[in-house]
């Protein structure tokens, strides 16, 4: 029966039924032209694993710089930090990069270096500079982080910050080699005062443990509160025993001490807790001898990042590094996240591998980086600091995103959340 006998109906049936023959014939030729498996059973290289030797890719190697750094336990069994904090950032940026890479030419390549020796992971790090590699991302101490930027100074390469939140680090003690995707402690103190602005709750009661950085945290504080207008009406040093806090018992003793600590204290609407260390801080919700919130390190605070952030693709964020890493993502997965994103990033619009076309490009206005905020980040050319939008939260979910529409601004209000340019102490990024 030719074609010409048949209905419409039959001869569209007829051509799909030719279609689909010819479809599985080249599937089975291209079926049976695929590589087997080994006697071992292992299987083709992936995609990604095979990027590298395809002709024309270039090769981006990012290096991850860890200090491991001895820490007491949290005072909750689940705050224990996990082994791979901010390395399960990396992982997922370096896939986000590879993402867009592929279609760039371009492979990017995630090298750890963890050392507890300072000294030891410096000359890691540098060993790796001078065969090539261009960008550094830092979870290091203060003193290192500084070290590591003098070691590296005059080499191509650009260090970001993802754990130090020392203001110092982008003032007095700035380098020009180095990015800040972490907030400074001032940025997460102005974005708490922000909102206390906006609740009117102006009176502060502030608590500050012993240790170097809550001195440092109280700092911050105080500086946010002269900024926009708090009173500190009152301020205690709070010490405190670390070895029997895990004792049987415990609670009755912390019930106990808390309230008298906070007894006969000046007239307060929040009590503001600096305990960076997280030694003692989480004693005080709920045990005030005025029914008080607590802000600071405790109760109420501000970070970057939160794992129970929906907005702004938030959810799917969230799900894809769960899903890579099997836990949840924490500020410090965020901070480092950012910054090899924004080398991915650099890359894509400069269409270059090179870090010095790299870390030109990322000094200038025309650079941005989308970073599920609800706006593109960008870094100040006064310290090379990430302006960012920061998250107050308690343990379960955010409360409000600062900087708050109140506080407005010249040129980004975003600027309203740290070190403004007028104010800077950093001299590195002049030009």
């Amino acid at each position: 029966m030719t074609d010409g006998s048949l209905t419409r109906t039959e001869r569209t049936a007829s051509a799909l039924y030719r279609l689909l023959l010819a479809f599985a014939a080249t599937a089975a030729v291209a079926f049976a032209s695929m590589p087997l498996a080994s006697a071992g059973g292992a299987a083709p290289a992936a995609p990604e694993a095979s990027a590298t030797a395809k002709p024309g890719v270039v090769t981006i190697p990012i290096i991850l710089a860890r200090e491991r750094i001895d820490r007491l336990p949290p005072l909750s069994l689940l705050d224990q930090r996990p082994a791979d904090d901010g390395l399960g950032g990396a992982k997922l940026a370096i896939d986000d990069n590879n993402t867009t890479g592929r279609f760039m030419k371009q492979a990017f390549v995630l090298d750890v270096v963890e050392n507890a020796d300072p000294a030891a992971l410096i000359a890691a790090v540098t060993a790796k500079v001078s065969a090539g590699a261009g960008f550094v991302v830092a979870d290091v101490a203060p003193d290192t982080l500084l070290k590591l930027a003098d070691a590296l100074a005059g080499k191509p390469a650009v260090i970001f910050n993802a754990g130090a939140p020392d203001d110092r680090l982008r003032e007095e003690d700035c380098r020009a080699n180095v990015k800040h995707s972490a907030p400074s402690r001032s940025m997460l103190s102005d974005a708490l005062a922000q909102y206390m602005a906006v609740k009117r709750w102006r009176r502060w009661y502030l608590i500050v443990g012993e240790r170097p950085e809550d001195k440092l945290y109280a700092e911050a504080m105080r500086r946010s509160a002269k900024r926009f207008g708090m009173k500190i009406v009152e301020e205690r040093e709070f010490k405190y025993e670390v070895g029997s806090r895990r004792a049987d018992g415990g609670f009755e003793q912390i019930q106990q001490q808390i309230p008298s600590f906070l007894q006969n204290a000046a007239e307060h609407d929040v009590v503001v807790v600096s305990d960076e260390a997280e030694v003692f801080g989480d004693y005080f919700p709920y045990r005030t001898w005025e029914p008080r919130p607590v802000i600071g390190t405790a109760g109420l605070y501000a970070t970057s990042w939160h794992p129970a952030v929906e907005l702004w693709g938030g959810t799917q964020f969230q799900n894809r590094f769960k899903r890579l890493n099997n836990r949840n993502m924490t500020a410090l997965d965020y901070d480092v996240w950012t910054a090899v994103r924004s080398v991915g990033e650099a890359a894509t619009r400069k269409r270059s591998g090179d870090p010095l076309t790299l870390i030109s490009y990322m000094l200038t206005p025309e650079f941005e980086i989308a970073a599920f905020k609800g706006r593109k980040l960008t870094y100040r050319d006064w310290n090379g600091q990430l302006r960012q939008p920061l998250l107050v939260t308690t343990a379960k979910l955010h409360v409000t995103v600062s900087p708050q529409p109140e506080f407005l601004h010249q040129y980004s209000e975003l600027d309203t959340l740290g070190i403004d340019k007028p104010e800077t102490k950093c001299t590195a990024y002049k030009k």
